[in-house]
């Protein structure tokens, strides 16, 4: 994946975490990983995400590869909630997909399920 300027955070608490990434222009196809505190545990999460054109697509995985929870991003905020289940080690995964995406950026939020 290409992206330009981009500003990317990560912060995982004993009580949930959160992921944000900007960007002046991307393209391209990624998978990522996010390492939370929470191993082999169902995760409520919220995905935001906005681009001024072009088209964004944020995806969570579940442990299998499978799409959970999908947003596309546009011009207004767009959020989606859902649920992924992390892997042994805590980890869960989400795909980037951009095709000309310009001046957006996208979060994901996370605690476990139920808090």
């Amino acid at each position: 994946m290409l992206m330009s300027g981009p500003i990317q955070s990560a912060d995982s608490t004993p009580d949930g975490g959160n992921v944000y990434v900007a960007f002046v222009s991307a393209e391209g196809t990624e998978t990522r990983t996010v390492t939370t505190n929470f191993p082999d545990q169902m995760l409520d999460v919220i995905v935001y995400a906005q681009n001024e054109r072009g088209q964004l697509r944020i995806e969570i995985l579940d442990p299998q590869g499978s799409v959970a929870v999908a947003v596309e991003g546009q011009a207004e905020e767009q959020t989606r909630p859902g649920r992924v289940r992390t892997d042994p080690n805590g980890v869960f995964r989400y795909r980037v997909r951009a095709t000309g995406a310009q001046q957006g950026s996208f979060s994901i939020l996370y605690q476990p399920a139920g808090s």
